[in-house]
């Protein structure tokens, strides 16, 4: 297995030696993609283009499969999350009860929208289509925790904790 030299990911050196630790890890696994990008994804917190570049080299598996596996699975990521996911159902029985508003008033107090995280790196916002919890809607979650029956004016002090 061979490294690819100087390679840039989020304005810095890519981490090839962690990389290629985790290649080696799982060079005898049959089918260890999703393993080796599961792995690669806690090291960044998320798999940009030069991440999955870097993996394309290192184990011989074509850019445009590794691309298609970080594409269809959902707990992939090609944007980086903030330290702080925020979560909106937006189901049915959350989205007639206000959750729309509820993301709306969050986008608005963070500054940005859904699939982007803040500067800072605290916070990153995801609509979701049901959390299973429609007896407290409208619902979200914020890394594990659930918020329920949140109002939009409870979207501030739901923030607060956080910060």
């Amino acid at each position: 297995m061979e490294t690819s030299t100087n390679v840039k990911c989020c304005g810095n050196d890519l981490n090839s030696v962690k990389l290629k630790e985790v290649v080696e890890k799982y060079q005898t696994t049959k089918g260890a993609l999703i393993p080796i990008l599961h792995d690669a994804q806690g090291i960044y917190g998320y798999l940009p283009i030069e991440v999955q570049k870097e993996i394309s080299v290192l184990t011989g598996i074509s850019l445009a499969e590794i691309y298609g596996v970080v594409t269809f699975y959902s707990e992939f990521s090609l944007e980086p999350k903030g330290e702080n996911v925020l979560s909106v159902c937006l189901g049915t029985a959350c989205y007639v009860k206000g959750a729309g508003d509820i993301l709306d008033k969050f986008k608005e107090l963070l500054g940005i929208d859904v699939g982007e995280c803040t500067p800072d790196g605290k916070f990153s916002i995801a609509a979701c289509r049901c959390i299973g919890a429609c007896g407290l809607a409208p619902v979200l979650t914020i890394n594990d925790d659930v918020h329920g029956r949140v109002v939009v004016e409870d979207v501030p002090n739901i923030l607060k904790k956080y910060q």
